[in-house]
């Protein structure tokens, strides 16, 4: 409840149906205003053991600790439908009888009127019905759910994942403590997002919270405990790994998408074997990591990861201050060795490389915003534009190793399957279109890494300009 998730088991009357038993899971989503946004969802059965399906939303918020009962509710209402003048329905008001039980006792009662619009309302109606209710006595809630009003301060708490507000003064203890904290938060969230599958950001934001926070205990490397430094980032590049392919796939897919969009019509209808490929790699991908996300080796990650938050494993202590700057300044040098050692005409995965230290440097400026200011921000800003465009070169490369493999294996030979054809023959018209599509796709990845090889120069002078720098530079003692 804490991470703003609710699960509950409901047994509700209905009228002409008799009682409905279903479990559900609320989980958040942004909202403004008075209106209750939640992402809900239901599934029937009897009131029991927890459903697996179910439980695993709420596993990375629960972890260790085991779900049970921590309140009875029993609620009468008494619903109005508004309509319009033709009779369209416009919105329902549920006015709630709320008593929380102790067993067969009523522990307490609260009353709670909700207002749902349907699609054929106008926004403002929402407005002019709370105005009326507010009128009539009704004082504006706080969108808190029921069982959170019932249980009361317990389920008020933060979650147990803190954030520390860093500062100039800050510790070192406290700036990893807020990395940790940050990326755990991160992956937390969007932990039942990557599980539903509806929507590719929570997969991204996900893997960029092992990203993220490998990159800075890299950072950071010289003031943690070793042995739990080379454990965590192991299990972090384990998770960020399985998530990456699902997210690879993903990048793929929209970009590839967008392109066939530009081919003559009598090539883009040929397309799909491409997507379909692309969605069927995808889909194993993403049961793998459904799969890792299950077991007991993530939990234990992510238990390991609270408590790192709450005491940070660093060997000594210091102001953050004086430390961070010649940390992030290791990670300038790395990114300035890597771009002179590039030549004149260099190979893909020297760019890639390129844009792999910008990205540690990005990140290791970007943790120490909160201690430096906007002189750190201004740099980890500079720096991402490096890492935009050669992303972009990257994701062309990846794209145009994709379609050839693809192309290969549409052509390979008898032994090769096509996944749109009944026959294996290799020259079938399905098989050398499937094949000249590719052909057309991979040019626009040719040209699309002829163009950001061109751009990225001008953003990288951008970012070495020695005045981002400046407090990098370490302190003289007197």
């Amino acid at each position: 409840m804490r991470w703003g998730i609710t699960l509950r088991h409901r047994v509700e009357s209905v009228e002409g149906s008799g009682q409905v038993s279903q479990w559900t899971v609320k989980l958040p989503e942004d909202a403004g205003g008075v209106a209750l946004v939640r992402h809900e969802l239901s599934w029937p059965g009897p009131f029991g053991p927890v459903p697996p399906e179910v439980a695993s939303l709420v596993r990375a918020a629960a972890r260790t600790q085991p779900l049970g009962p921590v309140a009875s509710l029993n609620t009468q209402r008494r619903r109005v439908e508004l309509s319009a003048a033709d009779g369209t329905r416009l919105a329902e008001v549920d006015d709630d009888i709320v008593s929380v039980m102790d067993g067969d006792q009523v522990a307490s009662r609260f009353r709670e009127v909700e207002v749902e619009l349907t699609p054929a309302a106008s926004p403002d109606l929402l407005k002019a019905v709370v105005e009326r209710l507010v009128r009539a006595g009704a004082v504006e809630g706080d969108n808190r759910p029921k069982v959170v009003r019932a249980i009361g301060p317990r389920a008020e708490q933060p979650p147990d994942v803190a954030i520390p507000k860093v500062g100039p003064y800050s510790t070192v203890a406290q700036v990893v403590a807020a990395a940790i904290a940050s990326a755990l938060t991160r992956i937390i969230r969007h932990d039942p997002g990557v599980r539903l599958g509806d929507d590719p950001e929570h997969v991204h934001q996900a893997r960029v919270g092992t990203r993220r926070l490998r990159s800075d205990l890299r950072t950071f490397g010289s003031l943690i405990d070793a042995v739990w430094l080379d454990r965590t980032r192991s299990e972090l590049r384990w998770v960020g790994n399985a998530l990456g392919e699902v997210r690879d796939a993903d990048v793929l897919s929209e970009r590839l998408r967008a392109d066939i969009a530009t081919l003559p019509p009598v090539d883009s209808r040929d397309a799909g074997a491409i997507l379909r490929r692309l969605a069927s790699e995808r889909d194993e991908a993403r049961g793998r990591v459904l799969e890792e996300l299950d077991s007991d080796r993530y939990v234990a990650l992510l238990e390991d990861l609270t408590a790192a938050a709450a005491d940070p494993p660093t060997t000594g202590d210091g102001r953050a201050g004086d430390v961070l700057p010649p940390l992030v300044h290791k990670r300038w040098r790395r990114l300035k060795r890597s771009v002179e050692a590039l030549g004149q005409d260099p190979p893909d995965p020297a760019l890639h490389q390129v844009r792999i230290q910008a990205k540690r440097l990005r990140y290791a400026s970007e943790a120490a915003i909160g201690v430096i200011g906007s002189s750190a921000r201004n740099l980890a800003s500079a720096v991402a534009k490096v890492q935009t465009v050669l992303g972009d070169h990257q994701d062309a490369v990846v794209a145009e190793g994709w379609l050839r493999k693809f192309g290969s294996s549409n052509s390979a030979g008898p032994n090769s399957a096509s996944p749109d054809s009944t026959s294996p023959d290799s020259t079938s018209p399905n098989s050398v279109t499937q094949a000249l599509v590719a052909g057309e796709l991979i040019a626009i990845q040719r040209q699309r890494q002829q163009e950001t090889r061109a751009a990225w120069t001008e953003p990288w002078n951008a970012a070495s300009r020695p005045r981002l720098r400046t407090w990098l530079k370490p302190k003289r003692k007197s």
